[in-house]
Order: structure tokens, then C-alpha cells, then sequence
């Protein structure tokens, strides 16, 4: 359902109480980030049949297993008997998915085989217990999934390999991985990724190696894309950059030879984590170690902006804010994006 969109000259910021209602939380949990395609982890982890993952999507568990065909699968990370993990964290090379509860045990397929201790239930039949399945697939070396039905893959990736370069996403290698609690609402962060006109006042750094004079913003159905040229240093090759942003939580940070990605984690109305996973084409893993460093510390930037930014938006006293037709395209895209979901259930601004 769409709305009526204010034209980015005359617009505003999301109201704050959109950062700040338990119901629009649970309304964002249930219908943006569980239904969308979003990346969980490098295909590289899953590679081998039995090699297994554990993530969470919206709040609910999740695990995707390499089968003994090569397909991957994915299931809810929850036991039909009473709910236990079939998973607790990543593993390789397993036999089944046993759940660490009662033992009960799944081929890769999902079916039951084997239930302990069960012989006295009557009419118990195993071969109509299966775990329950989510979507997976494979996409340039990355394992993405959803929970239930959203918008289509290429509804909302689609164009991003063609402005990138289908050679660029090719041969990459992961590298290594982050993980980054924030104490502020998951869409505080993602915000404050969508525009690059804090650069000169948070990220110091950061704004010597990109040309902030050169800093444009592209808008695509369900996707931003930033770019700017970027200067040789250590951490970075001289070339472009491209900051993709892929509704709602997905981040695609393209340098020469290198990609980041990051998917933004809701974990409470105000807290979230950011994933990281780092990968390099043949021989620049040499930038790797100044990379790292040098994202920690933007990184580390970004977590208090992001969680004084949260502050001030459960104080009483902030309204929403004009946005810079310039520089915060990005943001407004977004935000009318949510706004059109909200608005399926009867979610309203109060400021509208």
C-alpha cells in the first residue's frame, strides 16, 4: 500500500515514535525483516554437505544445512517435539540435526528419523513430522533467506550486479567476521548508513580517503546505492566506492577487490547488532588488517552517533526534522518505504 509521499524538498523525518512503540516494533519484526531477502552468512561457511548455520531473522531462529543433493535448506531452528535447537551455533560436517533438548533427530531434508524413547506413544507416526522450512539461496558467494513471503529477489537485488560489475562480486573470498551491539533502535543505524552528510563531523577519517565534493546518491525501487571516488591509503585500493542499501537491513560495500556486508539485527525496540563479514579477491587480503582496523574505528563512530541519535529521539522535546534535499536522499527513499508498509496495518504518523 502506498502512500502520499512528500517531495524531498519539502520533506521530513520519520516521526520518533516510529523509533520508539512497541507495536511498530512488533509490526517491523513480523511484516519488513522476517518476509525480505536478506544476507546471513558466506556461502563458504555452508560449503560441505552437513556444514550448518545458525542465525535469527525478525526474532525467530533459523538454520540452513548444505544437503547431501548440494542444495542448501532452511528450517525454523525449533523442534517440533518441544521446541528445542536443533542448533546453537555454526557447525561442520554434521551426520543430522539433532535437537540438544531431546535428541530427536532430522535428516537435511527435515524429516524425522529419529525419536527417543517413543515406542509407548500411540498412533505416534514419525514420518509426518518434519521441521519446518524457510526460503534459501545462493547469491555471488553469499547465503540469503527470508521467513515467510515478501518481495521477490529480484524485485529487490536486482540491478545491483549490473552497476557493480558482475566481475567485481566474482572470486571473492571471506575473510573475516564482526559483530557490533548498538543500543539504539535498528532503523537509527540504518538511517544514519543512508546519507553521507555526517562524514565530516563523525567519520574524520573517513572523509580524507572518500571526495565528499563527489558524493551522490542513486535511488532504485527497494535499493540506495552512495558512491564516491576513493583515494589509494591503506586500508583502501584507489577506484569507486559503492554503499548499497538493500530494504530493510541489508548494507553492500563495494571497493576494488573487496566487499563488506552488513546486516542490521533488531535484538529489542532500542537495540540492535550489525554482522560484518568481510571478503577479498586473490591478494588483497594484504589490505585486509588496515581494513579491519580502520572499520572498527568508523564503526565505532557510528555506534555513538547512533545511540545519542536514540536519545534524543525518546526525549519529548525532538520533532521531526527537515531533511537535506542534497544529501539525504537515501534517508527519505527509506523512510517512505516504511511508511507505505505501516501503512498496512493503519500505522499513522501522529505529525502527518
Amino acid at each position: 500500500m502506498s502512500v502520499p509521499h512528500t517531495p524531498l524538498s519539502r520533506a521530513s523525518t520519520l516521526d520518533p515514535e516510529f523509533y520508539t512503540r512497541d507495536d511498530v516494533y512488533a509490526f517491523e519484526l513480523a511484516e519488513i525483516i522476517r518476509p525480505n531477502w536478506q544476507v546471513i552468512a558466506p556461502a563458504s561457511s555452508v560449503a560441505g554437505v552437513g556444514d550448518v548455520i545458525s542465525r535469527e531473522i525478525g526474532g525467530v531462529q533459523i538454520v540452513v544445512v548444505r544437503a547431501s543433493s548440494g542444495k542448501l535448506n532452511g528450517f525454523y531452528n525449533i523442534c517440533p517435539h518441544r521446541a528445542g535447537p536443533l542448533a546453537t551455533c555454526d557447525a561442520r560436517g554434521l551426520k543430522r540435526l539433532r535437537c540438544g533438548y531431546h535428541g530427536w533427530a532430522y535428516d537435511f531434508e527435515g524429516q524425522l528419523k529419529i525419536a527417543p524413547e517413543m515406542h509407548d506413544a500411540e498412533s505416534f507416526d514419525r514420518s509426518s513430522i518434519r521441521l519446518t522450512p524457510i526460503a534459501v539461496r545462493e547469491w555471488n558467494g553469499l547465503v540469503m533467506a527470508r521467513i515467510g513471503e515478501g518481495l521477490d529477489f529480484e524485485a529487490l537485488y536486482g540491478g545491483i550486479e549490473e552497476i557493480a560489475g558482475q566481475d567485481t562480486l566474482n572470486d571473492l573470498h571471506h575473510h573475516a567476521a564482526r559483530v557490533f551491539d548498538v543500543k539504539a533502535n535498528w532503523k537509527v543505524y540504518v538511517d544514519n548508513f543512508l546519507e553521507g552528510y555526517h562524514l565530516p563531523f563523525v567519520h574524520p577519517g573517513l572523509t580524507q580517503l572518500v571526495d565528499y565534493s563527489d558524493y551522490k546518491t542513486e535511488l532504485g525501487p527497494w535499493w540506495s546505492l552512495q558512491r564516491s571516488p576513493v583515494e589509494e591509503s591503506g586500508p583502501y585500493a584507489a577506484g569507486e566506492g559503492l554503499y548499497f542499501f538493500v530494504y530493510p537491513n541489508i548494507m553492500l560495500n563495494i571497493m576494488p577487490a573487496r566487499l563488506q556486508t552488513n546486516r542490521v539485527v533488531p535484538t529489542g525496540l532500542d537495540t540492535c547488532k550489525v554482522e560484518f563479514d568481510f571478503y577479498y579477491a586473490p591478494g588483497a587480503e594484504v589490505r585486509a588488517q588496515d581494513d579491519l582496523k580502520f572499520s572498527d574505528q568508523v564503526q565505532e563512530e557510528d555506534r555513538l552517533i547512533c545511540e545519542h541519535v536514540q536519545k534524543g529521539l525518546t526525549s519529548s522535546a525532538y520533532r521531526p526534522g527537515r531533511l537535506s534535499p542534497s544529501r539525504e536522499g537515501g534517508v527519505w527513499h527509506y523512510q517512505n518505504l516504511l511508511r507505505d508498509a505501516y501503512a498496512t496495518s493503519g500505522l499513522r504518523e501522529q505529525s502527518a
